[in-house]
């Protein structure tokens, strides 16, 4: 049985947050025209900072566990039968250099590093790093979610009380939506309190975990941008399925993913969303 300790994460959290310093940071604000390229469109790009940080981390993560599968979002994107990896493998780990890229690219504060455990399929650990802010988000199953700072200093994470559908606020990400399901959720939108889409999830996982909203929506699912964000929530107390009720897993590149802060609340809201 792979053993995955609260050190090993600590150590993989020690090294995001090194990468960031070493290659996301010096470059924010200083991107020239070929530094960013498209990947699939222009809402799928690419930077130097991205490539830079995933290959010090790869190499890095390489080093710590030799026998793990380390498969980063660049990688992927170039290789996507990496992703084969991930139900079997022993213990892998799945790495988004810089999740927000066109904010960082854009030059907006709001991107962050992370990487989820995965110990044959199932995710065991994530980290969630703020360049920006120098804390990171972390969580071990079993072992609850909090925010670490530089000096140590720790707080647990909690979602927020369950609401009403009418005083609900979260993130939806509506944009990769299929009709006739994009515009029945876009038109449903306004019975929520408010709703906001920062372009990261990295933030709204943390947001979310943290008790400053109540819900998340996507329908594109990639497990660099959602496994360590489930695994945050749910330790969070969190409760989180795909739009038809099934169980969220890292493997899945279908089906979209609602998260809420409990079962009640995500039943309610989804029907909210859904309803013709």
């Amino acid at each position: 049985m792979t053993r995955f300790t609260l050190r090993d994460l600590e150590s993989v959290a020690t090294l995001l947050r090194d990468a960031a310093i070493a290659e996301i940071l010096p470059r924010f604000r200083r991107l020239t025209v070929s530094d960013v390229r498209q990947k699939t469109g222009p809402l799928d790009i690419v930077t130097e900072a991205d490539e830079a940080a995933e290959r010090l981390i790869e190499a890095r993560l390489r080093e710590m566990f030799p026998a793990a599968a380390v498969i980063g979002e660049e990688a992927a994107s170039a290789d996507p039968t990496l992703l084969r990896r991930l139900p079997d493998a022993d213990l892998a780990f799945v790495i988004d250099p810089i999740d927000g890229t066109s904010n960082y690219a854009a030059g907006l504060p709001l991107f962050g590093v992370m990487a989820a455990i995965l110990i044959r399929g199932e995710t065991i650990g994530a980290i969630i790093h703020d360049p920006m802010g120098d804390d990171t988000a972390l969580a071990l199953r079993g072992e609850g979610a909090w925010l670490a700072a530089p000096d140590g200093r720790r707080t647990d994470l909690k979602v927020a009380p369950p609401a009403p559908v009418a005083e609900l606020t979260g993130a939806a990400s509506w944009r990769y939506l299929p009709e006739p399901l994009r515009s029945t959720v876009c038109r449903n939108l306004p019975k929520l309190a408010s709703v906001w889409d920062y372009r990261c999830a990295a933030h709204h996982y943390r947001l979310i975990a943290a008790a400053h909203g109540h819900f998340v929506f996507f329908h594109r699912l990639l497990p660099w941008d959602h496994a360590p964000g489930v695994l945050l929530h749910q330790e969070a107390g969190g409760y989180s399925a795909r739009f038809d009720a099934t169980p969220y897993e890292p493997a899945h590149a279908t089906g979209g993913l609602i998260c809420a802060p409990d079962k009640a609340t995500w039943h309610a809201l989804r029907d909210a969303l859904f309803e013709a």
